[in-house]
């Protein structure tokens, strides 16, 4: 490697390391905050929340690597600028590409580099991340509880409208759904206020609800007495409830035993992508199949005679006069076929048959959209990985010539630039996913959209950075306006 080589690439890592160190720390103490309420005074052992905060890093590569590629590049070849490095290396006959050489070998290794990283060593952090989350919340069940929403603990199901005090342990607006030995839930309570009561001794859990309703159903042995027994339901005041713990308070802390499609490399995804294809459409068929067997349209023809050739052309010319029939006379002529106090119970039939399949078929088509949105899911994951890697590359090719253009280096102009840039191409992949999510877009597009925006703008740069333009050449605007005025004038 000639000096030259060595020399901008010796530049190049230092402030890559140095912006990727900083980026790392900052968005780790994101994550501390972020994660600060179910983690902070919950009797954890460091070593515990260190382990869940080395976990978590892996999964903060995708958005740390992209940003720290485009600063890098930037306050790269914005110093060398800057400096008039570049004024040198063009005097002695060397051009941007071949000054970038060294560095574009670089962003290639580093390309491979990130796609083996997030297929292998992502996966396993976001597995061990998320499997040590959920047992960090079976230790303490307030952090189970999450405001706004129904949370499973043990054998409730409590909603809280929000959570306060020391360790969260006051709770606001509490409706808890019993569940019976069945699973059955028939007991509903709503409380103005509780608290969660424990010791670190017992393993009892102790709910408190205070100024409340209690409503329980009760089913009779006969159950032609059910309208006898509809429900009991009593007010008090304060109301307590005791939860054995035993087993949340054995935790181990090395169960792995949750998966999500983050969870997987690309060959794994690729296998679920088949498999839940598949099964989406066999739960497709199946259902069309079912929708059409209640029609009754199979059984028309089960006990009929076989025609014979004047019954088929009877048959042939009926069907004529029907197509050229009127709806009203068609449907008249079918409810002549039964009698007239009959008439009106075929209609009440018809209609409740067909309003039952449309109801049927709209509570089904919300279970196929969730089905098609975790297909969607994973379909993403597998395309992020390869998009990760190409988004390294395609975005030095954003920053370098962009930071040979402004010629600025440091932390003032290029971080800008930088932070504008990145935050341009964020949040187009965000929005892309979030559509792309219940198919709006298709989602391999969804994960590639980013990308597919930045590519242009990286040839763009880099033309213009070869041929030492700016990014808007306002003479090439004026230029030809200037040049009509000025024959314009000569005409005259």
């Amino acid at each position: 490697m000639k000096i030259l080589d060595r020399y901008i690439l010796s530049r190049f890592l230092f402030n890559f390391i140095s912006c990727f160190s900083i980026l790392m720390i900052i968005f780790i103490f994101q994550a501390i905050w972020l994660f600060i309420d179910d983690l902070a005074g919950k009797g954890l052992d460091l070593w515990v929340i260190g382990k869940f905060l080395l976990y978590y890093s892996p999964s903060l590569v995708p958005t740390v690597l992209p940003f720290t590629v485009l600063l890098a590049s930037l306050m790269t070849f914005g110093s060398f600028a800057e400096n008039y490095e570049f004024a040198a290396m063009k005097s002695s006959g060397i051009s941007l590409y071949r000054a970038m050489r060294s560095l574009i070998i670089f962003m290639i290794a580093l390309g491979g580099f990130t796609f083996y990283f997030a297929n292998s060593v992502i996966p396993r952090a976001e597995f061990k991340a998320y499997n040590l989350k959920k047992n960090i919340a079976k230790v303490k069940p307030a952090m189970a509880i999450s405001e706004g929403m129904f949370n499973d603990i043990m054998e409730m199901n409590i909603k809280v409208e929000k959570k306060h005090g020391e360790d969260n342990r006051l709770l606001e607006n509490v409706i808890l759904h019993k569940k019976n030995a069945r699973g059955q839930n028939k007991t509903v309570i709503k409380a103005e206020k509780g608290e969660l009561i424990s010791s670190e001794k017992s393993d009892i859990l102790k709910l408190k609800l205070m100024d409340g309703y209690y409503y329980e159903d009760h089913t009779p042995s006969n159950p032609q007495k059910i309208e006898d027994y509809p429900h009991a339901k009593a007010k008090f005041e304060v109301y307590t409830m005791n939860v054995d713990l035993s087993e949340v308070n054995d935790v181990n802390f090395e169960d792995e035993s949750y998966n999500t499609y983050k969870m997987y490399n690309v060959s794994e995804l690729d296998y679920l992508i088949d498999s839940i294809a598949l099964n989406n459409s066999n739960t497709v068929r199946n259902f069309s199949d079912n929708i059409y067997k209640r029609t009754g349209i199979t059984t028309l023809n089960r006990n009929r005679k076989p025609k014979t050739k004047s019954d088929t052309v009877n048959a042939g010319r009926e069907q004529t006069q029907k197509q050229s029939a009127p709806p009203q006379k068609v449907q008249a002529a079918i409810l002549d076929l039964v009698d007239e106090r009959k008439k009106e119970q075929v209609v009440d039939i018809a209609i409740s048959n067909i309003t039952n399949i449309v109801n049927t078929i709209d509570s089904k088509k919300k279970e196929l959209q969730r089905k098609d949105m975790v297909l969607n899911y994973y379909i993403m994951a597998m395309h992020s990985k390869y998009a990760l890697a190409f988004a390294c590359v395609i975005l030095f090719f954003v920053g370098a010539p962009l930071g040979a253009i402004i010629r600025k280096g440091g932390l003032g102009l290029p971080m800008v630039v930088g932070i504008g840039l990145f935050l341009t191409y964020h949040f187009l992949g965000m929005f892309a996913r979030n559509y792309a999510k219940d198919a709006s877009i298709p989602p391999i597009l969804g994960s590639w959209l980013s990308t597919i925006v930045m590519l242009p703008l990286g040839i763009f740069l880099t033309r213009r950075a070869t041929a030492d333009k700016g990014v808007f050449d306002l003479d090439s605007i004026t230029d030809p306006i200037r040049k009509l005025f000025e024959r314009f004038k000569k005409d005259k």
